[in-house]
């Protein structure tokens, strides 16, 4: 194998969907990325930096559910009302790979409004 071949064994698997999932413990902001890779498999980034592989998308959800995640998607004013925000200020973190993710998975809750 040469170093071509290493770099492309080491790039994230193709995905059919992505989707944001929050916590809000105290005064913390901490996201959680589900995937669901196109074999079925689910794979959640989190704000550790480990990317932990389930069987089906639905067993992660239910992990993510377990451990008091909500899903931005499902997420409405009501809901960022109790968190003590916006819904528009609710933007998961943005960047081109895990590493740049990994810095803005925990975050601190603004001053109230």
């Amino acid at each position: 194998m040469n170093e071509d071949d290493m770099e492309y064994s080491d790039e994230v698997a193709e995905f059919e969907r992505e989707e944001w999932w929050l916590a809000t413990p105290e005064q913390l902001l901490v996201w959680a990325r589900l995937r669901v890779l196109e074999s079925g498999v689910a794979q959640v980034f989190d704000s550790l930096g480990e990317t932990l592989t389930y069987e089906s998308e639905d067993v992660a959800r239910a992990a993510l559910m377990d451990a008091d995640f909500r899903g931005l998607d499902g997420m409405d004013d009501d809901d960022a009302e109790v968190i003590g925000m916006l819904i528009e200020e609710l933007q998961p973190p943005q960047g081109e790979d895990d590493e740049e993710l990994l810095s803005q998975m925990i975050r601190q809750k603004p001053p109230q409004h």
